[in-house]
């Protein structure tokens, strides 16, 4: 995790700031992992996994309407976690190693974001997720797959579910 800890050798500053451990990053990791798995935010991403908007209004009629809370949760934790990356609490690829589900969420919102920070005067909304997520090698790239594969496993989903 960041420390900032009063500097000691008398260099000019005062603060000095301490990145995380790979044991800290571990640490955290499974803290967020295991907020992922409470009952309310596990219904959100399950919503938030079959939600597949495909136009600006449709971004705005959700996040606006019944499904609000679960929209909103689940961005707005993937930002939290990306946060704690973009600050050193969590080591940036550790996190890219073992997550997934950010890039999904990025990738579903992404197209419209520019729309949604100007529809609610917010110019950092998902500012910390958009970072991470497109400092990945090839990360249009990897969003476009990403979306399609999902999209894909959706359709199957349902052509099973009518059979």
């Amino acid at each position: 995790m960041v420390a900032r800890v009063p500097r000691s050798d008398g260099l000019p500053g005062g603060i000095i700031e301490h990145m995380a451990t790979p044991f800290e990053s571990a640490q955290l990791l499974l803290t967020l992992y295991d907020q992922r798995r409470e009952e309310t935010l596990r219904n959100a991403r399950n919503f938030f996994v079959g939600w597949d908007p495909r136009s600006f209004e449709e971004v705005m009629a959700t996040i606006t309407g019944p499904n609000s809370g679960a929209v909103r949760m689940v961005m707005t934790y993937w930002d939290m976690a990306a946060s704690f990356v973009e600050h050193g609490a969590i080591d940036r690829q550790m996190f890219n190693d073992i997550n997934g589900e950010h890039i999904v969420v990025f990738a579903k919102i992404q197209p419209f974001l520019p729309q949604v920070r100007q529809a609610f005067s917010n110019p950092d909304f998902l500012k910390n997720l958009e970072k991470v997520v497109m400092s990945l090698p090839d990360a249009q790239k990897t969003l476009d797959a990403r979306l399609n594969m999902l999209r894909g496993m959706m359709a199957a989903r349902a052509a099973a579910a009518k059979a």
